[in-house]
């Protein structure tokens, strides 16, 4: 869907990025599998996952991904996280997302309530601030802990 000119490595690499390979090469026909309409035979996360990918074949300049990771675990959000920052280095990424993990690494936060920003500033320093972003992700953090994960 994406680019349909793109090259075996070319989905090779950002079905890697995307944390797919592994599922995939699970599956008897591995790439060649057929996904079912509306994509009824993935889970949440490989749909997430998936469409990402179809995003970052085209290797755009900005890209926006709106809160795609909630339906990952916190380990392969990790690593997907870990190789946006690797492969899109010089790019624009945007992520909305309500599981602050997924944007620790941002170069800005922004915290917006009622479409205005409320806090602003990298992760060090909202946190240093107490705010909404410091108790937020201090809750979650404790939810984490808790063992509270999302389907892979």
């Amino acid at each position: 869907f994406g680019n349909s000119d793109a090259s075996d490595n070319d989905i090779l690499r950002v079905c890697k990025i995307c944390e797919l390979e592994e599922y995939i090469n699970s599956l008897p026909l591995k790439y060649n599998t057929r996904i079912e309409e509306n994509g009824k035979n993935l889970s949440g996360g490989q749909k997430q996952r998936l469409a990402m990918s179809r995003a970052m074949i085209l290797d755009p300049d900005i890209l926006i991904l709106d809160d795609s990771l909630s339906a990952v675990d916190a380990k392969t959000e990790y690593a997907i996280i870990d190789n946006l920052k690797h492969t899109r280095k010089d790019k624009t990424t945007i992520i909305t997302a309500h599981r602050l993990s997924a944007v620790v690494h941002a170069d800005l936060i922004l915290v917006m309530q009622d479409g205005r920003i409320i806090e602003r500033g990298r992760h060090e320093d909202l946190l240093a601030k107490g705010g909404w972003y410091a108790k937020t992700y201090e809750s979650q953090q404790l939810e984490m802990e808790g063992g509270e994960e999302d389907d892979a």
